[in-house]
């Protein structure tokens, strides 16, 4: 199995299923768990030194920190509904409480911050969408944390990709701290396949070929992209869903296209 891929884990007492930490990755900025929860159970979390952009993936939760409270919060029960998350950002140093009105699942994105944006509830309409690609290289985006709202080092969408369709593509990189060229962010993507049973390819290499591993990625994968391209496409009769989730050391999404591959941008319908 490539050491870029994270599979579930059996979930822990306190309903975590991926936990991605700068040490378990070996890199600086971005750190990524998911946890699972049954109606009715409730769990706290906070950082001492990090920015966090809490995504309710699927499921209703009441959700309180030490200022703010909502209730009822979550409008899907699956991620293929084609509909946007509700989402928390809170800075470094913010408890917050979760309690499940249903089984839920939350992502926690999390990257290295100083405090200089407030906690802030980021409902469906603060997102903004996008069609990207054509052809069979179409999909479906939800930027949640991106341009459309301020963070420190945080960027953090949602992509769907229907099936037989790429994304990510062609190949593209943001490993060089090299602005305004390209910028340097490293990236966790999370996967789900809609039906779950399904599967779905990755590939992540650089122009060295120093990293070049093809990863059969499956329901709640996730694949670390420290450096080098990333493409991802899936077969016939399932569609692919993945959270992103980048930082680095600024926060723009400046990418590079393999030169080898970016004549397919320019080519006639």
């Amino acid at each position: 199995m490539s050491y870029l891929h994270r599979r579930p884990s059996q979930m822990d007492d306190q309903g975590c299923i991926q936990k991605i930490t700068p040490q378990s990755a070996n890199w600086e900025y971005v750190s990524f768990e998911v946890h699972q929860l049954s109606a009715n159970q409730s769990k706290s979390f906070t950082t001492d030194d990090q920015e966090t952009c809490m995504v309710i993936v699927s499921g209703l939760v009441d959700v309180a920190t030490d200022t703010d409270a909502w209730s009822g919060l979550g409008e899907r029960m699956s991620v293929f509904e084609k509909k946007a998350p509700y989402s928390l950002y809170t800075p470094p140093g913010t408890p917050v409480k979760v309690t499940a009105l249903t089984d839920v699942e939350i992502a926690l994105c999390r990257a290295p911050a100083s405090g200089r944006f407030p906690t802030r509830l980021i409902r469906p309409e603060d997102c903004s969408y996008e069609l990207r690609g054509s052809g069979s290289n179409q999909r479906h985006v939800c930027n949640i944390l991106f341009a459309n709202l301020e963070a420190e080092k945080l960027l953090v969408v949602e992509v769907i990709t229907p099936d037989g369709n790429w994304s990510s593509y062609p190949p593209h990189k943001h490993d060089s701290d090299n602005l305004p060229n390209e910028s340097s962010l490293e990236e966790t993507y999370f996967h789900k396949l809609n039906p779950p049973q399904g599967f779905a390819f990755q590939r992540v290499y650089t122009d060295d070929r120093s990293i070049d591993e093809v990863i059969a990625v499956e329901h709640n994968s996730v694949v670390e992209v420290p450096e080098g391209y990333h493409p991802v496409g899936v077969p016939h009769g399932y569609d692919l869903y993945y959270l992103n989730v980048m930082a680095g050391p600024t926060r723009q999404w400046v990418f590079k296209n393999d030169p080898a591959h970016e004549w397919i941008i320019n080519q006639k319908k």
